[in-house]
């Protein structure tokens, strides 16, 4: 881009074609710290060079196909902000069914353990941990940068749980549990799909087995 967008209409306007105006408006969000009735309402709004300039980035990522997770640094998963990097698969929707599950089968009063085999991000094991207090929550990923990344959400929100390095059970010892919970690599080494999207860019072991 030849030039730095010098307002938020002009912003909008550098993004038609090639990212979803959603993006595009969440991306100002970020940037300009201002709300989405404000990028609606006052699109002469002025950026500021860095403000621009890191728009510029965001756009320029996006439209090159990198996560929108990635970029932003954060997802949604069970109404809380889970902090995610390439370290880490994103959190999906759809997994936070495993908590609603354990937690239909938790008895009044119970203090289960829980273990979490490729913890990632921390997102079912920090989710866990918080709706149900009185459970004692182990959290396990080969990765160890996967485990900085859980350990900072545990700490960001306040959960209590025990992080091990560990190679799926290698590292657990004898250790007993009452739920076991994981979102384990589910993909086929070769499948096409791993080619396309936002999967491109997370990382492998966390998809393909």
């Amino acid at each position: 881009m030849a030039e730095l967008p010098a307002t938020l209409g002009e912003a909008l306007a550098a993004a038609r074609g090639r990212i979803p105006a959603s993006e595009a408006r969440m991306f100002l969000r970020e940037v300009a710290g201002c709300t989405a009735a404000q990028v609606a309402a006052y699109p002469e709004r002025g950026l500021a060079a860095e403000q621009a300039a890191r728009y510029v980035e965001l756009l320029d990522r996006r439209a090159a196909g990198e996560p929108v997770a990635y970029l932003l640094g954060e997802r949604e998963f069970y109404g809380r902000r889970f902090g995610v990097s390439p370290a880490v698969l994103i959190p999906r929707p759809e997994t936070e069914l495993i908590v609603d599950l354990v937690k239909a089968r938790i008895v009044a009063g119970a203090a289960p353990a829980v273990l979490d085999l490729g913890t990632g991000s921390g997102a079912l094991a920090v989710t866990l941990a918080l709706e149900i207090p009185a459970a004692r929550v182990t959290a396990v990923d080969l990765s160890p940068t996967a485990l900085e990344v859980a350990r900072a959400n545990a700490a960001a929100l306040g959960a209590q749980v025990s992080f091990v390095e560990s190679d799926w059970f290698a590292a657990v010892g004898a250790a007993r549990f009452d739920f076991i919970v994981s979102n384990p690599p589910y993909i086929v080494d070769d499948d096409p799909h791993l080619a396309d999207g936002d999967v491109r860019f997370e990382p492998r072991s966390a998809l393909a087995s």
